[in-house]
């Protein structure tokens, strides 16, 4: 939910007139069509159907004919780098840009409340937005993370005016984000509640302090007992919302009705271009996005990078910029329009982009089974009634550690996890060498026949590639909370896009926890908040039905068909 990672909050940009100068610096370091207009920078504040004000800057090009608006509604300020990547960049461009801060943040009056009022101050703004001398008539949403939730909030009863918006990496439902494998994502989002906690703090704009905090310090935290206790104590007064948010883990419970907007995936009609990133937290809700929207006929695009949720205003930057000045200028600004190549590009890890039809392209289901001796093979086991199976012990007080990967850090990513097969609280299965290359696009899913000793487990699972040298790097990773009754289970893992190579293997890592990521099963039936006791686990992985399930799709995208019927293993 955060997108800066800035250790120092600049001040609020001065207002008056800029030069087109200002936003073409930015613009030729990301390859971008050069400014052509200067524009002013006005303050102003929004009123509420509350009485409430929120203050916002106006960005307006200095021009007769301007290419359109763009509103853009966020909680981490009108600052840096929100200022130069939405509202100086655009603006240079020709577009009024509204670079509102939601309610309660850096000088928007009323509480701010994490989703809670975003439908109902966007749809005032719009109000608003209507009534300016200024307005062009139609506008567009743009922003990424928590700025891309306030755009399906707005889309949940989209306006009449409104006529496309640029969605990156923003979820719209909370509780899938928070609680969606059955264990609370404590890493990402306590780190974003005391980022909410303290980035307005005198304080830590003057010390530089980190906007995110650190793995260890936040691994300290979450591993303390009870671990509410330890959160309450880093987040002081701020973020009051969090505990409830931990309270809550029923999907069903009317507590998230006002953090969800899923209804706006139904009655959303603009083009939506959707951006993202392989290794992003939200990955899985923008493909889930994408293939909804594409289902119901709406135009929508969708590209994904090789990018963390904190690489979108970085490495990621460049191609999302791109983009949206295209997809805007198409659907929104009167000059003439650079038409996307195909509906969804990615970048194919191990290769480099691809344009495709759709998302997942047709793929085959190519089975790797779980074999003694810690192989994967396409051949299932046989004569198990005298096989042991495998096993691995979960300790809640040492728990596997989370090494890249979808996460809120600048430790995020890919990553050497050579390490974590050597851990005896982890089971590795590797393949025989590649002797081909081997494409695989779409949702790994792991089936296990699993048993444990204690009916409070969680599995974690992931694919990773072995080089030739014997390194590994993560390519996709699954998580899930089990039942009691559990004994088959199937998790499906990210989506991905990735070419093993030849001469690489392939490896599935299975462990009982993945922390600091996500909230430690103490192996107990207490709360995550107060509980104090814990119990291991000894789990039980048996042969036969075991394997790793991977969608393979053709070497070339653009011939018919898929890989060789015949084996890729040596």
């Amino acid at each position: 939910m955060v997108v800066s990672t800035t250790s120092t909050r600049p001040a609020e940009p001065k207002l008056g007139t800029l030069r087109r100068a200002s936003g073409n610096a930015l613009g030729r370091m990301l390859g971008l069509p050069p400014a052509t207009t200067d524009y002013t920078v006005n303050r102003v504040e929004v009123p509420m159907r509350d009485g409430v004000g929120l203050l916002a800057d106006h960005y307006a090009p200095t021009t007769s004919s301007p290419a359109g608006t763009l509103l853009v509604r966020g909680p981490y300020g009108r600052g840096f780098p929100f200022a130069l990547v939405f509202g100086r960049l655009y603006a240079a461009r020709g577009y009024h840009v509204v670079l509102q801060s939601v309610r309660g943040t850096f000088g928007s009056a009323g509480v701010f409340e994490p989703m809670v009022n975003e439908a109902a101050d966007g749809a005032d703004t719009v109000v608003w937005l209507r009534e300016q001398p200024w307005f062009t008539g139609r506008f567009a949403t743009i922003g990424l993370s928590y700025l891309g939730f306030t755009q399906w909030a707005l889309l949940r009863d989209p306006p009449p005016e409104l006529a496309a918006a640029v969605i990156t990496a923003g979820p719209h439902d909370f509780f899938a984000s928070v609680w969606g494998t059955g264990s609370f994502a404590v890493n990402d989002f306590l780190a974003w509640c005391d980022l909410m906690s303290h980035q307005e703090d005198s304080r830590r704009i003057t010390t530089g302090s980190p906007g995110l905090l650190g793995p260890r310090k936040i691994a300290k935290v979450i591993g303390a007992v009870p671990m509410g206790a330890a959160a309450r104590t880093l987040l002081g007064t701020g973020a009051p919302w969090f505990e409830s948010w931990i309270e809550h883990s029923d999907s069903g419970d009317p507590f998230w009705n006002a953090l969800r907007v899923s209804e706006a995936l139904d009655r959303v009609q603009v083009p939506v271009l959707l951006l993202g990133g392989w290794q992003d937290i939200f990955l899985k809700q923008t493909l889930q996005q994408y293939g909804h929207l594409r289902r119901r006929g709406v135009d929508v695009a969708l590209t994904v990078g090789p990018w963390t949720h904190t690489h979108m205003l970085s490495k990621g930057l460049a191609t999302c910029a791109r983009e949206s000045l295209e997809w805007l200028a198409t659907y929104l600004g009167d000059g003439p329009a650079v038409r996307r190549p195909s509906l969804v590009r990615v970048y194919v890890t191990g290769e480099g982009w691809r344009n495709l039809p759709d998302w997942p392209p047709t793929t085959t289901e190519r089975a790797l089974y779980l074999r003694p001796g810690r192989y994967l093979d396409e051949t299932a086991p046989t004569g198990l009634t005298r096989m042991a199976p495998a096993t691995f012990r979960y300790d809640p007080s040492n728990p596997t550690p989370t090494t890249g990967g979808p996460l809120l850090s600048l430790h995020g990513g890919y990553r050497d996890d050579s390490r974590l097969a050597l851990r005896d609280d982890v089971l590795a299965f590797t393949s025989a060498t590649l002797t081909r290359d081997l494409c695989v696009y779409g949702n790994p899913v792991v089936e296990l026949a699993h048993a444990s000793d204690n009916p409070h487990v969680d599995l974690f699972v992931r694919v990773s590639e072995v080089d030739a040298k014997g390194r590994s790097r993560n390519v996709s990773d699954g998580y899930r909370r089990l039942g009691a009754a559990t004994k088959t289970v199937n998790i499906e893992l990210d989506g991905i896009a990735h070419r093993f190579r030849a001469g690489s293997r392939i490896r599935l890592l299975i462990a009982g926890s993945w922390f600091p990521r996500y909230a430690r099963n103490l192996g107990t039936e207490e709360p995550v908040l107060t509980g104090r006791q814990s119990k291991p686990a000894t789990h039980t992985v048996r042969y036969g039905r075991s394997r790793l399930l991977l969608p393979v799709g053709p070497l070339d995208l653009s011939a018919d068909g898929v890989t060789h019927s015949d084996s890729d293993l040596g």
